[in-house]
C-alpha cells in the first residue's frame, strides 16, 4: 500500500514527553503515514531500536547540545519564549533555524506534509510551521482531567471562594467540585526563591478518602509554580493562579485540533468538556503506553525489552523481581516520585520513617539528587548526591527494598505481589498503575498531578491522598495512608474492575480516535 502522507512530531525534552510522542509516531505509522520526529541529540539514546529501524520512522536531530542541559524550565508555558538568561534559550533558538531549515528542503519536494503534531510545551515552535502552511495539532502527554479542571476553576472563578465553600463546575462530574481547601496557598516546606518574580512554595497534598470526605487538613492549592518555584501566573507545570486563562489555551490557539494522551474509558467527560469548549476536534488517543504493556495485562514482564533508558541501578531487573516473589500476594508498597520531582528533604526523612514504622514490604526507588531544590539529577559532588535514608535498610532487613536510580517500574505494578503505590501521580505514572489494577497513595507536588490525583481519589476512587506539609503528623499519616491502601478491599475491587477495561489491550476508542485524526487531517489536506 502506498504511503499516505507525512507526519512530523515534535516532542518536548525529558522522557515524560518522549515516552508517549514516540508510542504515537508507532500507532501514526500503523496508519501507513511516514512519520518524522524531531529530537535533540540529547536524549536519543532513550529511542528504542525498534522505532530506529521502522521503516516508516525518521529520527532527525536537530540542535545538537555541546553539554548535557540543565533541567527543563517547566515554568514557562510553551508559547512564550524561555528568557535569554535560561539555557534553553539558546537551545530552542538553534532548535527552530534546524527545524526551518530541514523544512525548506523537504516541503518543495514530492509528499507535501499533511500535519504536525507538537507537544503543547513546544507551541512557541508553530510559527515555523505555519510559515510553511503545514496544519499543526497540540499534543498534551498528560490526561484530559488537569486541562479540563484548569479551564473549568478560571470559568468558575474560583478566587472569590470563602472557607467552607464548595463549587461545582458546570458540566464536569459533581465529585470534582471544588473546595475552598483546594485553592488555599499554603507552602510546602522552606519556600524557595522564586526565579522570575513569581510566588514561592507550593502547597502540599491532604489525606482524603475515596468517598470525597472531609479531613481536618490543607488541600493542595489550584495555582502555584512547579516544584516549588515561582513562576507567570498560569505557568505550565501548575495549574493556573485562579482567575487567570489557563495557559494551554494560548498553546492550542491555531492548531486544528488537540490529541490528548488519555481514553474514554478514563476521562470522557473531560474529553467531552473540553471539546465542548475549546471549537475545534478533541481527541484521547491513549494512554500512550509500549505495545508490549497492552499485550502481556496479566503477566510479568521486563522493562529492558520494550524501553531504552539510563539504567544505572544498585538493583539489576532480575534481582528486583526475585525480591517480589519471595512476598505475598498485594503486600507490597511501590513508591517512586519519577525522575523529575520530588519531596522536600523534610518530607523524605518525615517518609523514611513512616516506611519504618509500616509492617508492610515496601521498595523505595530514590533518584540521586533526591531532596534537594529543583529535579532530582546526578552529581559529580558527593555532597550534592541528594537523600539517602541511612539506617533503614538496617532497621527493616528483607522487607524493604531501596533502589537507587533507575527501578523496573512497569515489571513492578504488574508484578502480583504489589499491593498499593505511593506516587507523585505523574501521568504516566498513573495510568500505567491503573492499567495493573494498583491502587495509588497520591503525593502530588506540581502541575497537573494535584488534578490527577483528585482525578484518581474523588471521580475514579482507586487511591486516597497522602498528607505532608512539614508538621510533625506527617510521618503518621504516611504510615495510615499505606495502612488504607493496602487494606482496603473495596478500592482494591474497583482499582482491579477499573484495569479490566484494557484487558483486551490499547483502548477500542482511541483506535477509533487516531482513525478519525487521520481521517480529518487527509480531509484539510486534501
Amino acid at each position: 500500500m502506498a504511503i499516505r502522507g507525512e507526519i512530523y512530531v515534535l516532542p518536548f525534552f525529558g522522557q515524560g514527553h518522549l515516552f508517549p510522542c514516540i508510542e504515537l509516531c508507532k500507532h501514526l505509522a500503523s496508519r501507513n503515514y511516514k512519520i518524522t520526529l524531531f529530537m535533540s541529540s540529547n536524549p536519543s539514546s532513550s529511542v528504542p531500536s525498534s522505532l530506529r529501524h521502522h521503516p516508516l520512522l525518521e529520527i532527525t536531530q536537530v540542535s545538537a547540545a555541546q553539554s548535557p542541559l540543565p533541567p527543563p524550565p517547566e515554568f514557562f508555558p510553551g508559547s512564550v519564549p524561555v528568557p535569554v538568561s535560561n539555557p534553553f534559550h539558546s537551545h530552542h533558538q538553534q532548535m527552530g533555524r534546524d527545524i526551518e531549515a530541514f523544512l525548506s528542503d523537504r516541503v518543495n519536494g514530492p509528499g507535501r506534509p499533511v500535519c504536525a503534531v507538537l507537544d503543547t510545551m513546544m507551541s512557541w515552535s508553530k510559527e515555523i510551521f505555519v510559515k510553511f502552511d503545514i496544519p499543526t495539532a497540540a499534543f498534551f502527554t498528560s490526561g484530559a482531567c488537569s486541562a479540563a479542571m484548569e479551564y473549568g476553576t478560571w470559568k468558575a472563578q474560583v478566587n472569590d471562594m470563602k472557607p467552607g465553600e464548595i463549587r461545582v463546575i458546570p458540566e464536569l462530574p459533581e465529585e470534582m467540585a471544588v473546595a475552598y481547601l483546594d485553592i488555599e496557598r499554603r507552602p510546602r516546606g522552606p519556600p524557595h526563591p522564586a526565579p522570575n518574580g513569581g510566588p514561592p512554595g507550593q502547597p502540599g497534598p491532604r489525606l482524603l478518602g475515596p468517598d470525597g470526605g472531609p479531613s481536618d487538613r490543607p488541600g493542595p492549592g489550584l495555582h502555584g509554580p512547579p516544584g516549588g518555584e515561582g513562576g507567570p501566573p498560569g505557568g505550565p507545570g501548575g495549574p493556573p493562579v485562579p482567575g487567570h486563562q489557563p495557559p494551554w489555551m494560548a498553546d492550542v490557539d491555531g492548531s486544528i485540533a488537540m490529541l490528548i494522551n488519555t481514553c474514554d474509558d478514563l476521562e470522557h467527560p473531560f474529553i467531552e468538556y473540553l471539546a465542548n469548549r475549546i471549537g475545534k476536534p478533541v481527541w484521547g488517543v491513549g494512554p500512550l503506553l509500549p505495545e508490549k504493556y497492552w499485550k502481556s495485562a496479566g503477566s510479568v514482564f521486563h522493562d529492558h525489552e520494550i524501553r531504552a533508558a539510563n539504567r544505572e541501578s544498585n538493583y539489576t531487573e532480575d534481582e528486583v523481581i526475585q525480591w517480589l516473589d519471595l512476598k505475598p500476594r498485594g503486600s507490597v508498597v511501590y513508591v517512586s516520585f519519577g525522575s523529575e520531582v520530588g519531596p522536600t528533604l523534610e518530607e523524605y526523612v518525615q517518609l523514611a520513617g513512616a516506611l519504618g514504622e509500616s509492617k508492610w514490604p515496601f521498595i523505595w526507588v530514590i533518584q540521586h539528587g533526591s531532596g534537594r531544590h529543583g529535579p532530582p539529577q546526578p552529581s559529580s559532588d558527593p555532597s550534592e548526591e541528594g537523600y539517602y535514608p541511612h539506617g533503614l535498610d538496617t532497621k527493616v532487613g528483607d522487607r524493604g527494598l531501596i533502589i537507587r536510580g533507575w527501578a523496573p517500574q512497569l515489571m513492578i505494578l504488574s508484578h502480583p505481589s504489589t499491593g498499593g503505590f505511593l506516587s507523585h501521580c505523574g501521568w504516566n505514572s498513573t495510568v500505567e498503575a491503573i492499567g495493573r489494577g494498583v491502587p495509588l497513595l497520591a503525593w502530588p507536588i506540581r502541575g497537573d498531578q494535584f488534578f490527577n490525583a483528585k482525578l484518581v481519589v474523588q471521580h475514579l476512587k482507586v487511591g486516597y491522598m497522602v498528607s505532608s506539609g512539614g508538621d510533625k503528623a506527617v510521618e503518621k499519616d504516611i504510615v495510615m495512608g499505606i495502612e488504607r491502601l493496602v487494606t482496603d478491599e473495596e478500592v482494591h475491587k474497583r482499582a482491579v474492575a477499573l484495569s479490566g477495561k484494557f484487558k483486551h489491550g490499547f483502548p477500542a476508542s482511541s483506535e477509533a480516535a487516531l482513525d478519525n485524526f487521520i481521517n480529518f487531517i487527509s480531509q484539510k489536506s486534501a
